[in-house]
């Protein structure tokens, strides 16, 4: 097939109660709007009672995505679900904040540049401006938000006003060494991750590897986590391990 003409990819995720019928009202609806699935991945939580599903199809592209949107609403509705429908290829677009510590910040950067990350960095954030050179020789826009225990709620205000401007879907904390507050932590439920070095929650909080090195810990590690208003405690998407010993400084 002509990539030019190829049928473009959708993603579908769904969260409900768990009941029968939920898998054939999803296919079914598909089917009808001419979905051609691609791939299923679904789960039944039995201790919580709830269904959760992802799904990627192909379609006509003469049905667009809000139309697509419009004819799945019977569906979501009468199963009480909770979902998303977009564009597989639309990146998402990426808000990231960052401290002093520019590594992590510009990893993500180099990976982004040479097409490897499946994001649109739109613009970086930070407390201090050493990190504004790097930023802009990116051509990524740098704001400088300083945050003192004075001003705390009035620059996240500013942060969380920008992604909102920015129509940013998700924000990346790298190396960010401030504690978001409660209320900014529920204005971005569910759209801001943190990778945090340690795992959690054992070693949360500054200098997780010395804790680790004083406990005698063999295994030491980095989680990937969904920010929550519990510092390092939120829901864990990725992790990864490597071994030590006593002769590690």
């Amino acid at each position: 097939m002509n990539p030019a003409t190829a049928a473009p990819d959708y993603i579908l995720t769904v969260v409900c109660p768990d009941r029968p019928g939920i898998v054939h009202a999803v296919s079914g609806s598909l089917f009808e709007h001419g979905g051609n699935i691609l791939e299923s991945q679904q789960f039944d939580d039995v201790g919580e009672g709830r269904f959760f599903m992802r799904v990627r199809f192909g379609c006509d592209p003469a049905m667009g995505l809000e139309q697509l949107r419009r004819g799945f609403e019977p569906v979501a509705a009468r199963f009480g679900m909770s979902w998303h429908l977009w564009d597989a290829a639309v990146p998402h677009r990426t808000l990231i904040l960052v401290s002093k510590f520019g590594h992590c910040l510009n990893d993500l950067l180099f990976r982004w540049s040479q097409r490897a990350l499946k994001a649109d960095i739109v613009g970086v954030v930070s407390n201090h401006p050493d990190l504004e050179p790097m930023v802009r020789s990116y051509g990524v826009p740098f704001h400088h938000i300083a945050v003192t225990p004075a001003t705390k709620p009035q620059a996240e205000r500013a942060m969380l006003d920008l992604a909102e401007s920015l129509g940013v879907h998700l924000v990346v904390l790298a190396r960010y060494m401030q504690v978001l507050s409660q209320d900014a932590c529920r204005a971005l439920s569910g759209r801001a991750i943190n990778i945090h070095h340690s795992f959690l929650p054992s070693f949360k909080g500054g200098r997780p590897y010395q804790q680790a090195f004083d406990s005698g810990v063999k295994l030491v590690g980095a989680t990937a986590h969904y920010v929550t208003a519990e510092l390092d405690e939120g829901p864990i998407i990725e992790q990864d391990t490597v071994r030590v010993d006593h002769r590690s400084d």
